[in-house]
Parts: C-alpha cells; sequence; structure tokens
C-alpha cells in the first residue's frame, strides 16, 4: 500500500465525502486536455486527507504524462529538491531547449556539472515553465506535488511561477499543503479547495469501507466520536479494533494508538516549534476553553501566544484560545506521553481560580488522577450537577465521565455514567451518549437499569431503527410499571412515539393497553396526561373518530395547563388531530420555548414537527417553511437524524404544494434511502402524499394517483393519519382520472373525521371532495361554495385558490365562464403571493380559456421579498456562496439562481455586494 506524505493511505476505496473536490479536479483536467490549463491547492490539516485528492486527480489524469513530487521535512532545506523530484523524468527534453533556459536548469539541478554555477532565480523560474510547457505540448501534464509544507522553498517559488502562466497550455498542477503553514501562504494566489471533516454518515461509510456493514455500533459510535471527522483517524482506528472488539465482547477503543501515523505527524509537527509555544498548543488540546487570563497565569506560556496562533495551531476567539479547527485534539494529546499530559494539566489546575471556574479546576485536577478517588469523585459529581442546573449540560458531561472514572464499580458508578449520557444526549452527542450508556456493565438497581434503557431507547427512536426503538421500550416499560408509573408512563409514550414513526399502527394500539394498565396505580398529572393522549390516538387511528374527541380535548388542556415542553407537544399534537391549527401551532411553540429555556433542545424538533404540520394546515406555508427548516437543521445538529427525516419530508410537501417539482424530488432524494434503511413509515407516507402533490400541480393525475397506491403498501399503509390526511389530494387525483367510485369509497373515512373533529379546514376539504364527486351541478355547486366560504373562515389560502381553480374548471366546461373568472382573479393572485407559480400559471390559462385577456403577474411590490427570498438573502448577505445556500436549504442551484434574479429585481440593485450593503 502507498502511503502519503500526511499519512492518508492510499487504497483502492471509494473516496467519501469529497465530491465537490473532486469535481473541482476533473474540471481542472478536462481543461488541460483542452489547452486550458490551471492549478488547484487543496488545504486542510493533518490526515484530512489531501493526499487521497492528489491521487485521485493522478488516476483521472487519463492520457497525461504525471510528474510527482513530495515535500519532506529531511529535505525541506535543500535547495532545489523538490525540483529534483518532480523534473527528473524531464532531462533529456531540457536539451532540446534554449540554450539559457538549459543553462539555468543545469545550474540548479546538476550542481556538480561543467559549466554549472549560480543561477538567477528568474531564469531558472522560466527555464522550468518553459520546460513544462515543451512536455505539455508532446503530451497532456499533471504536476502532482504533495505535501508543500515541507517542499524547499526555491522549489515551491518556481513551481507557483509555473503555474500562474498555465492558462494557456495543456499543464495542470495539483499542490497539498497543511492550512496554517508557509507553504500553504506561499499557494494563496492560486484556486483552492478545503479538505474539512467528514461529517458523521460520511464517517460511517469510510468505517464500514475498511471493517464490512457488521461493525458493532459501539464501535461504530465510538470510533466516529473519537476520531472527529479526520480520514486518516478514522482508518487508523479501524485498523486498531481487534477481533473481540469486532465481535462484541471487548470494549470499543478509547483512543488513537499513540504510535499512529496522524499522531506522529501531529508530533513531528509540534517538535519545530518552541518549547513555550509547543506547551501552549498542548494546553489547548487538554483544555477547550483555554482563555488569556489563565495563559497569563501560566509560567513560560504566555509569551508563545502570538506565535503558536502564527503556526496555524492555534486560534483565538475573543478572549479564548483553541486549536485551530484543521488540528484534531486527540491527535495533539495522543502524541504526548502520559507524563507530560498529567504536568500540563498540573499547571492548568495551578493557574485555574476555583472561585471563577469550579468545574475546570476540579476537571484537571482529577486527570491527574488514575485510581479511584471516592472523594474527588463526590467533588465532580456535585460540581456537574451544578452545571447541569445552569444548562452547561456539555461540562456536565465531561465531569459526571470523570467521576464514574474515578469510582469503583457499583452503584455510584453506574449512577454517574446515566447521568452523563442523560447530558451528552441534551448536548447532541447521541453517539457519544449510547457509548457511556454501555460502559455500565449489569445494573446493581431497577430505577437505573429503567432510567438507562429509556435512554437508550429513545436514541434509537431519533436516530435508529423505531421498530427496535418500540419493541426495546415497551419491555423496559413493562419490567417497571408497578414500581415506578410515572417513568413507565414516560417510557410507554416514546414507545408509542417509536410506533407512529415506524408507522406501525397495530403497535402502538398495543402500547396503548398497557398504558391503560397504569390507570390501577394512582395518577400524577403527568401519568394523566399520557393516558388521555394514548386513549385519543388509539382511538384515532382506529377510525373510532368520535370516541377519541373528548380525550384529544382532555390532552389540549392538561397540556395548557403545564410548562413541560413534552406536555406542550402532546397538546400541539391533539390540536393538531382536532383540527385546530392555531392552538396546535401555539402549543408546539411554547414547547420549542420551553425547551429552549431549559437549555435542553432534544425534545424542540419534535414539537416543530407540529409546528409546521399545524401551519401546513392552515395554509400558512411561510411559517411551516420556517418551522421546518429550524427543526430540520436543529434535528441535524442534535444527531437525530430521524427527526431531520421528518421536517425533510415536511418540506418535501411544502415544495410539491407550491409546484416546485425540483426541489420537492431533490428533498425526497435526500431523505429516500433513511426512510427504506431505517423502516420510517411516517416520513416515508409524507413522501408518497409529497410526490403525488408534485405530480397534481403538474396536472399530472395519473402519476399521482400511483403514487397514492404506493401509500397502500407495506408499512405506509398502516400509518393512519397520513393516509386520511391525504384524501382529498386521492380524491382529486381520482376524480381527473375517472376512478369515481375509488373516491367516493375514500371520502367516507375522511369525511368522519373531519366532521368529529370539527377543524374548518378539513371540513372545507370534505365539501371539497363532495363536490368533486356530484353529478348534479347544484350539488356541485352548493359544495364548492360551502368549501369557499369554510376555507376563507378558517385562514386557508393556499387550499382556498386550488378549491377556486377546481371550481372555476368545472365552471368552464359547463360554460359558465364569468363566474370562473371570478374565482380565478383570486386563485392567480393566492398562487402568486405563495409563490406557487405553476399553480399560479396553470389558474392563468384556464383565465385565458375563459375568454378574459391575461396580464402578466405583478408579483410583489418592489422591495417586498417573500419568505424564502429574504432567507436567502440573509444568507446572501452572510457571504453564503450558491452551492452552500442550495445545500443548506435543500434546493437546486437553479432554485437559487432563480431566487436571486427575483431579489435583485425587487430590490433594485445588480450585485451581492449591494444585497450585503442592505442588510448590514
Amino acid at each position: 500500500m502507498v502511503e502519503a506524505s500526511d499519512g492518508t493511505p492510499a487504497r483502492s476505496l471509494p473516496v467519501r465525502g469529497r465530491e465537490h473536490q473532486l469535481a473541482a479536479v476533473d474540471a481542472l483536467l478536462d481543461r488541460a486536455a483542452g489547452g486550458q490549463g490551471g492549478a488547484l491547492a487543496v488545504l486542510g490539516g493533518p490526515g484530512l486527507g489531501k493526499t487521497t485528492l492528489l491521487d485521485a486527480a493522478a488516476r483521472s489524469a487519463d492520457g497525461f504524462r504525471v510528474l510527482r513530487a513530495s515535500g519532506s521535512e529531511a529535505e525541506s532545506e535543500l535547495t532545489y529538491a523538490g525540483l529534483h523530484q518532480l523534473l527528473g523524468g524531464l532531462t533529456e527534453r531540457a536539451e532540446y531547449l534554449a540554450d539559457g533556459h538549459r543553462q539555468a536548469l543545469r545550474a540548479a539541478l546538476a550542481p556538480g556539472t561543467a559549466g554549472a554555477g549560480p543561477v538567477p532565480s528568474f531564469a531558472l523560474h522560466a527555464a522550468v515553465h518553459a520546460l513544462l510547457t515543451a512536455a505539455s505540448t508532446e503530451q497532456p501534464t499533471l504536476c502532482y506535488v504533495d505535501a508543500v509544507h515541507d517542499l524547499d522553498e526555491e522549489s515551491l517559488a518556481t513551481l507557483v511561477f509555473a503555474a500562474r502562466r498555465a492558462c494557456s497550455v495543456p499543464l495542470a498542477f495539483a499542490f497539498a499543503a497543511d492550512a496554517g503553514t508557509s507553504g500553504a501562504d506561499r499557494l494563496s494566489e492560486l484556486p483552492h479547495l478545503r479538505a474539512d471533516p467528514l461529517d458523521d454518515a460520511t464517517a460511517e461509510q469510510v468505517l464500514q469501507d475498511h471493517l464490512g456493514p457488521g461493525i458493532p455500533r459501539d464501535v461504530l459510535d465510538s470510533i466516529v466520536e473519537l476520531a472527529g471527522g479526520n480520514p486518516l483517524a478514522l482508518t487508523e482506528l479501524a485498523a486498531s479494533v481487534t477481533a473481540e472488539q469486532h465481535s462484541g465482547p471487548a470494549a470499543p477503543p478509547s483512543a488513537l494508538p499513540p504510535d499512529s501515523r496522524l499522531c506522529r505527524t501531529v508530533r513531528r509537527r509540534l517538535a519545530r516549534l518552541r518549547p513555550d509555544v509547543r506547551l501552549l498548543v498542548l494546553l489547548a488540546a487538554l483544555d477547550g476553553r483555554l482563555d488569556r487570563s489563565t495563559i497569563s497565569r501560566l509560567r513560560g506560556a504566555a509569551r508563545g501566544l502570538d506565535d503558536a496562533v502564527d503556526s496555524g495551531l492555534l486560534s483565538v476567539h475573543g478572549d479564548t484560545v483553541r486549536l485551530s479547527g484543521d488540528l484534531l485534539p486527540g491527535a495533539v494529546v495522543g502524541s504526548m506521553g502520559t507524563g507530560e499530559r498529567k504536568r500540563a494539566h498540573r499547571m492548568l489546575a495551578r493557574a485555574t481560580d476555583p472561585a471563577r471556574d469550579r468545574y475546570r479546576w476540579t476537571w484537571h485536577r482529577a486527570a491527574t488522577v488514575s485510581t479511584p478517588a471516592p472523594a474527588l469523585a463526590h467533588e465532580l459529581e456535585s460540581v456537574a450537577e451544578s452545571l447541569r442546573r445552569s444548562r452547561r449540560y456539555r461540562d456536565a458531561a465531561v465531569a459526571g465521565e470523570r467521576a464514574a472514572a474515578l469510582t469503583a464499580e457499583g452503584e455510584d458508578r453506574q449512577r454517574r455514567l446515566v447521568s452523563a449520557a442523560s447530558d451528552h444526549w441534551a448536548n447532541g452527542r447521541p453517539r457519544r451518549a449510547r457509548t457511556v450508556l454501555r460502559s455500565t456493565g449489569p445494573f446493581v438497581h431497577d430505577g437505573l437499569a429503567c432510567s438507562a434503557a429509556t435512554l437508550a431507547g429513545e436514541i434509537e427512536l431519533r436516530r435508529g431503527d423505531p421498530s427496535v426503538a418500540a419493541a426495546d421500550l415497551l419491555s423496559t416499560a413493562r419490567r417497571f410499571a408497578s414500581t415506578d408509573s410515572t417513568l413507565a408512563a414516560r417510557t410507554l409514550l416514546l414507545a408509542g412515539e417509536a410506533s407512529c414513526v415506524a408507522g406501525d399502527n397495530a403497535r402502538y394500539c398495543a402500547t396503548a393497553l398497557d398504558a391503560a394498565h397504569l390507570r390501577e396505580a394512582e395518577e400524577g398529572p403527568a401519568v394523566r396526561l399520557v393516558l388521555e393522549h394514548f386513549t385519543a390516538m388509539s382511538a384515532t387511528f382506529s377510525g373510532r373518530h368520535t370516541a377519541a374527541a373528548g380525550p384529544l380535548r382532555n390532552v389540549v388542556l392538561l397540556g395548557e395547563a403545564v410548562v413541560d415542553p413534552t406536555a406542550k407537544t402532546l397538546a400541539s399534537q391533539a390540536a393538531f388531530t382536532l383540527g385546530d391549527a392555531p392552538v396546535a401551532r401555539d402549543m408546539a411553540l411554547q414547547a420549542v420555548a420551553g425547551a429552549k429555556a431549559t437549555g435542553n433542545l432534544a425534545r424542540a424538533p419534535w414539537a416543530l414537527v407540529y409546528a409546521s404540520m399545524s401551519a401546513l394546515l392552515s395554509g400558512q406555508h411561510a411559517q411551516a417553511v420556517s418551522s421546518s427548516m429550524e427543526g430540520l437543521h436543529l434535528a441535524e445538529s442534535l444527531g437525530q437524524s430521524n427527526c431531520a427525516i421528518d421536517h425533510l419530508t415536511i418540506l418535501a410537501m411544502l415544495a410539491a404544494l407550491q409546484g416546485d417539482r425540483e426541489t420537492t424530488e431533490l428533498r425526497l432524494d435526500n431523505a429516500a434511502s433513511a426512510v427504506l434503511e431505517r423502516g420510517l413509515g411516517r416520513p416515508g407516507a409524507l413522501a408518497s402524499w409529497a410526490a403525488a402533490c408534485a405530480d397534481l400541480a403538474d396536472d399530472r393525475p395519473a402519476d399521482a394517483l400511483e403514487h397514492f397506491r404506493r401509500m397502500t403498501a407495506g408499512r405506509l399503509w398502516h400509518y393512519t393519519p397520513i393516509r386520511v390526511m391525504a384524501i382529498p389530494h386521492f380524491v382529486e387525483a381520482a376524480v381527473r382520472c375517472g376512478h369515481r367510485d375509488s373516491a367516493s369509497r375514500a371520502l367516507e373515512h375522511f369525511e368522519p373525521w373531519a366532521s368529529t373533529t370539527g377543524g374548518l379546514a378539513r371540513l372545507a376539504l370534505a365539501h371539497r371532495c363532495r363536490a368533486l364527486l356530484a353529478e348534479d351541478e347544484g350539488a356541485a355547486t352548493e359544495h364548492f361554495a360551502e368549501a369557499i366560504e369554510l376555507h376563507r373562515r378558517a385562514g386557508a389560502s393556499y387550499d382556498l385558490a386550488n378549491t377556486e381553480l377546481l371550481f372555476a374548471y368545472r365552471l368552464r366546461r359547463h360554460r359558465r365562464p364569468g363566474q370562473a373568472r371570478e374565482l380565478l382573479g383570486e386563485a392567480v393572485r393566492i398562487f402568486d403571493d405563495l409563490d406557487a407559480h405553476r399553480l399560479r400559471d396553470r389558474a392563468r390559462r384556464e383565465l385565458r380559456a375563459c375568454g378574459h385577456p391575461v396580464e402578466q403577474p405583478s408579483g410583489h411590490s418592489p422591495g417586498e421579498l417573500t419568505p424564502q427570498q429574504a432567507h436567502i438573502a440573509e444568507l446572501v448577505a452572510e457571504g453564503a456562496t450558491n452551492r452552500e445556500i442550495a445545500t443548506r436549504l435543500f434546493i437546486s442551484h437553479r432554485t437559487v439562481d432563480h431566487h436571486l434574479r427575483n431579489i435583485f429585481a425587487r430590490l433594485g440593485i445588480r450585485s451581492r455586494v449591494e444585497l450585503a450593503t442592505l442588510y448590514r
């Protein structure tokens, strides 16, 4: 196996997570092959895969001559050593150059030959440029220059000179350098790419490439957490996994191997620094919030701060000094010996004022101890409790883990580990939470066992297989129902939610039966709320809407009376089921506000699902987009990938209702693999509904009907709420395709729900369905008119416009164009206001068919932006590129371009600079 200079192995495995960089490399080679050469510099920290990208460039360079050079610390002081490597295969061609060029090359690269002497820099630069140009005219040429940070200065200056002049010849340069080094600075004028850490999902793929798909979850979680997205760390940790770890019985790796290539690389880089500078880097690796005041009290360290920052290894943010984002803390710590680490922790403990920061003072003292220390462990646990009350969950988790490490086996250790895992979960580190839970061993106390199992089940629900979570949580609740009804009720609630996410109504109803048994115990308010919720939702899932109505209203009342975010979310779900969109959204937003107030955001993404769905119900699409965008990004930051998929499919639905097929498909494609792999029935059903709505907006009812039929297969069939909510769109598609009987049967399921819950928005949709099915014109007109009135009263503008469009179409077919024109005029305005341009255009075509001259849409007033445009404008003002905006909002680049053109037109500006100025 070939080893890269930064330690990243060059192996015939897929290059993961570098699609953008690989595309840029391919574009460079394509241009060079066509005679328009250029250069790319790949920058990043040790182990981030820079060499992997250069190797990919070399593999892609079909038909190219590839010249290679790699910097070496041992040769960094040897003048022209890099050029000697790179140009060794071109010495014969040098004989055909002009005399001055040939002599300059001989003087530099063969100083011992006859006639060799001192060579002026420009003469050598010109000679190398001439040689590479001549070589490229014979055959397109790629110059592969790795580890630029260790290349001698003269060679680097010469190659940069040539690279800047390669634009008109088939010559390409690919450089790689550690970010923050002088070599990287010398490449600053060339186009450059960043090799950033990989995200967690990509890191998992890399591990599976190395270890196979059967890797145990705790091993996977531990390595992903330790590696911090560093590809070399992932590779080396994977290589360190033993057979016992891979099969399960042994604990997973807990640190990078000290003799790993990454640690050796970092150790070499640190060794070049002055002792005071190196000490600061080590201290920053051990203390993630090192501040200037602490540094000022560290004898022999303060004077090295500026040089440490100049080295690119440290960065300063206000008063805080941190490691550079390119440097993995574990690699720095792994490069230190045990004694050196303990001495550094003692220094930090002495320099920290316990009155100002008791946590850091205690933690650094504890880090010097490696055997059980009951008093110190108790002190750390007390610190963790204080941090938890202050909502500093990250620090509480670290303190709790260290307290457990200093505690002998037994109940105290397990309690501290479970608390630390809970803090990690609240802080958005589910992998670490799960790893800590697995380290507890067999529990000696039932209450702790139940708490740990409930937390593990919740993590599985939010980021794993919800069917597994439902089974585990139900089993846990049954074990402890007789001893702790409150904890059992909370566990059953999570089990029920897991069944909902899986789309398994039958299991939900079985869980509801378990919940009913808790009524035998003395009920507190929390238990009563859960019981009412199960009664209401199980009746809803079974189609017993009359029986559900009373308990649903009780859940809303109970939720309104308390401040708990979970109770507010349950009240929101109940109000949504009743069709009361304003109350549902208000309860959901109160739940989010409550979660933010406590600093524990773990429940907020779930609440935001109902904030979005209630806004969708009332036709407030902009608010729905805002809530689900917040929910999506929050869920991703907390590691709650299943909640992220919920929000992504809601966003797909909103795009579909606007008629934006491209964005709909992009969002559904991003959700598809998770829906399939994890069995996510609820978002899967919503995805099918969204795809059908995109077809309806495109005037393709037959395709829409096919998507609706997919909702009646597999798990999607079992999630009743989405299936019932989709019926109005199904009826529209079925009637337009001539399947009136199917539409009529479906409506029989929707009408009882709409009439029992009493929500105006759903009653309006029921009347619209009746109008579409009516054979008698009088009956159709009556139902359409009632639907329009109810839409207005509910404030559901989108559904109002859609109903007006459908009614107008029928009126025109029955030779009543005058009435149709009045409806279509309003529909055009509403669709335009909602940015539903495809539906607006359909309405305009209908208006034209009615014999009405159609004006071009006036759009919004000058200076007025839609919510989507306003969001894009804010991101542009912050400096985001079109690619970054598209990625963040899950829309296509073309959609971003379209919105930007409209933004510029509406604001009367012509550039991104002007836009940024407006937002300052």
